[in-house]
This record gives structure tokens, sequence and C-alpha cells, in this order.
């Protein structure tokens, strides 16, 4: 079957023929992947751009960590049946270190990332843990259901700033986990939604499919500018952090008001230098956001078997796996938002 892997350390991705899956054993699935979504973090690992250094040992790989898929093999114990529909949680946690046996399996001292250190949903088939599968309900088809990661990534976040009824909400970046984050805060009660980018019209045009009007472009004017024009003088409640540019946390905490929660979501290759006394003086809490537990999966997806028409704008390009090499260029050059694979 054609995979598309990350094969050594450094640019690029090969698009390859592999052997299928292999059978499942017990407690897991073989699954056939209907869609599947490049994600900027598997975009920072086709340019190598930094932070990524983790996969080294696992190399070469098949990646892509969000898609959705039917099962066509079954494990023992796996509770799953053939043709059952599902998404993917993308970790796998050991069942074995001191996290885990607490219960605290999402923090794993030694989980792995399917699409990232385990191969993932860019080929035909993929062998997973049947505990990541998740069911899609009848509404919801293939590639809505390759952005139920993104989309909890994004409602993580909000549930991590503690975005609440009535709230003004500053989102730095408009690309997909972007838009996530603004989708999942208008859900909140957020009773208004500040989206920030810089030259990024593409993306720009689906946060207004989606519904959005508040869209401040950094290149064409300050942030701080633009945000106190916008709220008639006053700071945000909440920032989330979206853009994997370090500055732009700066940028977000000017406009932020005292006591209120910055979240940073982007996966970033530079460290940040963050004015101290200023933070603590305006008491800023700096929080972090990284992946979405599975109750929080499972609210994305009544979310999306409620309105699914809502976030299908989200998508802007279809390609066949064959064509993943372009729809990766086009990821990465920002002239798409969210590009789905079908194998």
């Amino acid at each position: 079957m054609l995979a598309l892997r990350k094969t050594a350390p450094g640019f690029g991705l090969a698009l390859q023929e592999v052997p299928g899956a292999h059978p499942p054993g017990p407690g897991e699935v073989v699954l056939q992947v209907e869609a599947a979504g490049i994600c900027g973090s598997d975009v920072h690992a086709y340019e190598w751009t930094g932070g990524y250094e983790f996969m080294v040992p696992k190399l070469p790989l098949t990646m892509g960590h969000e898609f959705a898929a039917r099962v066509i093999r079954t494990g023992t114990g796996s509770g799953w049946r053939e043709g059952d529909r599902v998404c993917v949680i993308p970790f796998v946690a050991c069942g074995a270190c001191p996290n885990c046996r607490a219960g605290d399996a999402r923090n794993c001292l030694r989980r792995e990332g399917i699409g990232l250190t385990r191969d993932g949903g860019f080929a035909a088939e993929v062998r997973v843990p049947a505990r990541c599968c998740v069911a899609l309900p009848d509404t919801v088809d293939a590639e809505l259901g390759a952005l139920a990661e993104p989309l909890g990534v994004g409602a993580e976040a909000v549930l991590v700033g503690e975005v609440g009824l009535g709230d003004t909400v500053l989102v730095l970046g408009p690309g997909t986990i972007g838009q996530a984050i603004a989708l999942m805060a208008r859900l909140a009660g957020a009773a208004r939604v500040l989206i920030a980018g810089r030259a990024d019209a593409p993306r720009f045009e689906v946060c207004r499919r989606l519904g959005f009007t508040e869209l401040l472009d950094v290149a064409e004017a300050p942030l701080v500018g633009q945000v106190m024009a916008a709220t008639g003088g006053r700071a945000v409640d909440v920032v989330l952090e979206a853009t994997g540019v370090p500055e732009s946390l700066n940028e977000g905490l000017s406009v932020l008001k005292k006591g209120g929660s910055c979240v940073v979501v982007g996966i970033h290759a530079a460290p940040l230098t963050l004015p101290l006394t200023e933070f603590v003086r305006m008491r800023h809490q700096l929080r972090a956001s990284h992946g979405a537990e599975r109750r929080t999966w499972d609210r994305v997806i009544a979310h999306l078997a409620r309105d699914p028409e809502g976030f299908r704008p989200m998508i802007t390009h279809r390609l066949p796996l064959e064509r993943g090499l372009e729809g990766f260029e086009l990821a990465r050059q920002r002239a798409a938002s969210k590009v789905i694979l079908t194998p």
C-alpha cells in the first residue's frame, strides 16, 4: 500500500510502497483509513524546524494523526466490530508507568504518538489500540471525523482558559487550531471572539465562512491598537495562542486584562523572552494546553453530530494520498487551511 512517511531527520517526506498493516493483536484493531488531515505539527515535522527530535529513534514511520476510518479487522477483546466507523485519539498510554497506574493515562510518562512515534493514518491501513478509537455517529462523515482531533485541541484549550459566558476572547493565529479554538470559545458562551493573524488571507476567509467577523491583520497595524479599537479600549478576558511564534505571546499579554489567562497551544521552535516584572504585576496566568481529555473528545463528537455543516468550511482542500506532498506544500505556504487526504 502507499504511505506518506518520514524516513530521516531533515526536510521532507517520502511517498512509499509499504506492506499492509500487521494483523491485530489482543485489544487492537486494523482500520481502513477514509480521511486524514494534514496538521500544523505535521508541517513542522515535514520542515524539520525544531521540536520533533523525539521522532528520530522511531524513523522511518508513516505520519498522520488526524484521521477517521472503518474497522476492518479486530483482535480479541477489542470491543469493536468490523464495519464500525471511528476517529482515533492519537496518543497511546503505556498502562504501566506510575501515572498510568494512578489513573492519569493522559500524563503517561512513556506515551506514544500515532503518526509521530508509531505508524499513523497517511496510508490505506493502520493498526491501533482499540481503546484509542471513538465511535462516529451516522451524521458525521469521514472528513468531518478527521476534524475531531484538532477540534478537541481547541476545545481543551478553551477549557484550560476557563472561557465563560460573555467573555471577550482573543485568538492568536487563524489556522486550523485557531479556528477550532474560536469555534469552541463561541460554543462556550464567549460574547466576542477576535482572531489575529499576519497576511493570511486564505485562512481569514475560512474564519469568515465560519461566522467570525472581527479579524485583525497585524501586517496592517500593530495588534494593540487594533484590539483596543475593537473593544473600545478594554482589555480582553482570555488570550489563546495558536501561532507557534513566541513573540506573539507578548503581544497577546499586552492586551490581556489584569489577572487574565493566556493559554499557549502552538508548538514553538524558539524560546520566549518574558518581561517578568510586568507579568507579575498584572498577575497574568500563563497556561499550556496540549491534546485533549477523552471527555473532551466526546463533547466534540456531540458538537459535530448536532451541526456537521457548521464545521465543514474548515476544510479547504481534498486530495488523494498520492498527491500528499502537494497538500503539504499548500499547507506550508498557507495557501490552504485544512487539507484532507484520502488513501
